[in-house]
């Protein structure tokens, strides 16, 4: 899989994208990931990216010109499955929204910053507008590392378990179970002993109906009440 990230500000990805899981999975080959400068497209003498809004209104807009160039050179090369704009006002990501995005080839994801981006941009050139929460950053970066991260991982090949994604939370649409590792006794804390028992449906069913409480607790709306 290929993702490519227009951004103004390509240096805060050196860190989630150079460690862990998408450091392994960019290693083996399995995910692409290329960065882009926006403002090396802007074709002013200063290099800005961004002018006043026309109308009204406080605040910068990124400008459409730099954005389009970045994103016609790209599509010039190959085919893009979607051209993402991760925004506030996108559509709410969730781990459906991860599992869809991570069985693409190629996806483009852009960062906004300041009010957000000429609106010519898109109407013209986006196809999916996402938002990771109810709540504003001061850009998109953050954002598309998460969305970066959320489906690289599932990508196959990239975990060293191949179920290990599978039992994830939310993933069957409700929360994980607990989960315990040795010892089996810790200053009286014992580990429930039906995980110990080595039957394993009981285990499964053990493990469903923690899960289903958790969900009930914590999240009703994902059951429907």
């Amino acid at each position: 899989m290929r993702i490519d990230i227009l951004t103004i500000f390509p240096e805060m990805f050196d860190g989630p994208f150079n460690h862990s899981i998408i450091k392994r999975a960019r290693e083996k080959g399995l995910a692409e990931i290329h960065l882009h400068d926006i403002r090396r497209y802007a074709n002013n003498k200063h290099k800005r990216v961004d002018d006043y809004a026309y109308g009204h209104g406080a605040g910068m807009v990124m400008m459409v010109q730099p954005i389009a160039d970045v994103i016609e050179k790209l599509q010039s090369e190959r085919d893009y499955d979607e051209v993402i704009f991760l925004t506030p006002d996108g559509s709410l990501f969730n781990q459906s929204g991860a599992n869809q995005l991570s069985t693409l080839s190629n996806i483009i994801l852009l960062c906004g910053h300041y009010k957000g981006i000429d609106e010519r941009i898109r109407e013209h050139y986006i196809t999916m507008e996402i938002s990771i929460g109810d709540y504003v950053l001061s850009g998109g970066e953050l954002a598309a590392a998460i969305l970066t991260d959320s489906i690289v991982r599932l990508i196959p090949g990239v975990l060293g378990d191949e179920t290990s994604a599978l039992s994830d939370s939310f993933q069957d649409g409700i929360l994980s179970p607990p989960v315990y590792t040795r010892p089996a006794d810790y200053k009286g804390w014992k580990v429930p002993d039906i995980l110990l028992s080595g039957d394993e449906k009981k285990i499964n069913n053990w493990l469903l109906e923690k899960a289903l409480e958790k969900t009930r607790e914590r999240r009703p709306d994902m059951l429907g009440e």
